[in-house]
């Protein structure tokens, strides 16, 4: 059985935590800032990405190469993502390594130098990665969801950031945004497997430690939610649609209610929107729904991509799926298989080490606590009927729905007379 975790509070408020897992050969790592796209004003879109590319580039210690080159020297895996609202370097060794991850990830996050010459090496790698997705229409039609449902608010920016603001990118910028944002208060490390929380504390503590107090973090701003039709024309094979409407913040207690309507919705192959648009209809071989939860908001969504000529079917489809599970009860056996089957995806996630080093500073960012898996289960198999679709009803709102499309289609193209929700 896997020990409680372990947490310590740096004087200047990084928290580290760890949990051992009995079995383990091997430690995953990550040192998670809660800081990302969400946080950037308009002329810093795209910063908190940039920077994840950069603190691979070089420290007084290491070059970019150097870094490579350990980690694939002692068989290791590390990478960096950036989110909404937080941003996250880890790295997965076998134990005996742990030493030598610890070391670099510390020299990465704390020495960094962010060479002019590596930022114009890196700068049109960033293109490419924007011209990646702008070229994956079933990727980048949820870029431009967020952009309509979220109107001028961060929320709807992409993480990558603008052409414009990439080219202006330099080193006084990137490191200005980097000493007034990844302050201590914001910074959590977490590794889960084969650890021992003191020896984690050697080895990261002190050097850690060192990192001033910032001078506060700027308040995030709830954003509306923008009722539209947004009609992108592309000539394409496919029309991808996003329907969005209403979610509910990451730590908000109807969160189990939720992942339940998008398991029943959309979640798996059973669901409604899979059987009645894929299965039954043929008419999209990619149908899904999803929710996407902040620390104060959130939005709930489902996607299709199809032929042209069937768009309006499909639109129709979807909000008629999304009309009767707020008008009429799930039955209690669809409640129950869709319980089984988060229980089940949650419970094997749970044996991926990576995962439970994730849930560990999840839980701490997002909730200031630990929530066992135990009472995760429990609030899951407390959902009723009723609850699903109170929750449903709350949500599903006309006044918060946005329509986006992506494709060769025009307004004409759509429903005549859309009836929502």
């Amino acid at each position: 059985m896997a020990a409680s975790p372990e947490k310590t509070t740096l004087q200047n408020g990084i928290r580290i935590l760890s949990k051992k897992i009995p079995g383990a050969r091997s430690v995953s790592m990550g040192i998670w800032v809660n800081v990302g796209a969400r946080d950037e004003q308009v002329t810093d879109n795209g910063l908190c990405h940039f920077i994840e590319h950069m603190l691979f580039k070089g420290t007084r210690k290491r070059s970019g190469f150097e870094i490579a080159k350990q980690f694939d020297a002692i068989g290791g895996q590390t990478n960096a993502f950036t989110s909404m609202e937080t941003t996250c370097y880890h790295a997965k060794v076998i134990a005996s390594h742990t030493a030598i991850m610890s070391d670099v990830l510390s020299d990465i996050f704390l020495n960094s130098l962010f060479d002019p010459s590596e930022i114009e090496k890196e700068r049109p790698v960033i293109f490419q990665e924007i011209c990646m997705v702008e070229d994956n229409p079933d990727e980048y039609i949820h870029t431009l969801a967020s952009q309509s449902f979220w109107g001028n608010n961060s929320l709807g920016r992409s993480i990558l950031g603008s052409r414009e603001n990439v080219t202006r990118f330099d080193r006084k910028t990137i490191q200005t945004f980097f000493a007034d944002y990844y302050q201590p208060d914001r910074i959590v490390i977490a590794a889960a497997g084969h650890i021992d929380h003191q020896q984690l504390l050697d080895r990261m503590g002190s050097e850690f430690d060192a990192i001033p107090r910032g001078a506060g973090f700027p308040n995030r701003v709830t954003p509306s939610t923008c009722a539209q039709v947004d009609i992108n024309y592309k000539k394409l094979e496919q029309v991808h649609v996003c329907i969005n409407t209403r979610g509910i913040s990451i730590s908000d207690d109807n969160r189990y209610a939720l992942s339940l309507i998008n398991t029943i919705l959309g979640g798996n192959m059973s669901s409604r929107l899979f059987q009645k648009i894929r299965e039954e209809r043929g008419l999209a071989y990619s149908v899904y729904s999803y929710a996407s939860s902040f620390e104060d908001t959130g939005m709930f969504g489902a996607y299709a991509g199809t032929d042209p000529h069937q768009v309006a079917t499909v639109i129709d489809l979807i909000l008629q799926e999304m009309r009767d599970i707020k008008n009429q009860k799930v039955l209690a056996s669809e409640l129950q298989n869709a319980k089984e089957y988060t229980k089940g995806s949650l419970l094997l996630a749970s044996e991926s080490i990576d995962n439970q080093m994730v849930r560990l500073a999840q839980n701490e960012i997002n909730m200031g606590k630990q929530i066992s898996m135990e009472k995760v289960i429990r609030k899951i198999d407390a959902v009723t009927e009723d609850h699903v679709m109170e929750l449903a009803r709350n949500l599903f709102d006309s006044n918060h729905l946005s329509l986006t499309t992506l494709g060769p289609v025009k307004k004409k193209d759509l429903p005549k007379d859309m009836v929502y929700l």
